[in-house]
């Protein structure tokens, strides 16, 4: 199986590989997976609920490295209040873009 991405007039196939898998739970509601599925993902996961399915994403057993791998030194120098400060700030300023884009949307609504 592939996917097939299409950026404009670019498109591309990126390989795509999915392993077909039913599992069950036990009477306590417990699933198991396969060691060689625990081998690869690891043994703790988030489990994100959707309205038509669930989804498991495996937990880096060093969830802090695995953020600091991703941002490079994007946070390097800085205090964890300081990263609070900004993420306080952003969340602010996207929640009061969030309220401008519907108040805009109810107005167009009543013309």
């Amino acid at each position: 199986m592939e996917w097939i991405l299409d950026f404009w007039e670019n498109s591309f196939s990126v390989p795509y590989e999915r392993t077909p898998m039913s599992v069950e739970t036990d009477s306590q509601g417990r699933l198991y997976l396969s060691s060689e599925l625990r081998k690869k993902y690891g043994e703790r996961f988030h489990v994100v609920e959707y309205e038509d399915r669930l989804e498991l994403i495996p937990i880096d057993e060093d969830p802090l490295e695995a953020v600091r791998e991703a941002v490079g030194d994007a946070f390097e120098g800085k205090s964890i209040a300081e990263l609070r400060e900004g993420a306080q700030e952003q969340a602010k300023e996207d929640a009061e873009a969030g309220f401008e884009r519907g108040k805009r949307a109810a107005e167009d609504g009543d013309e």
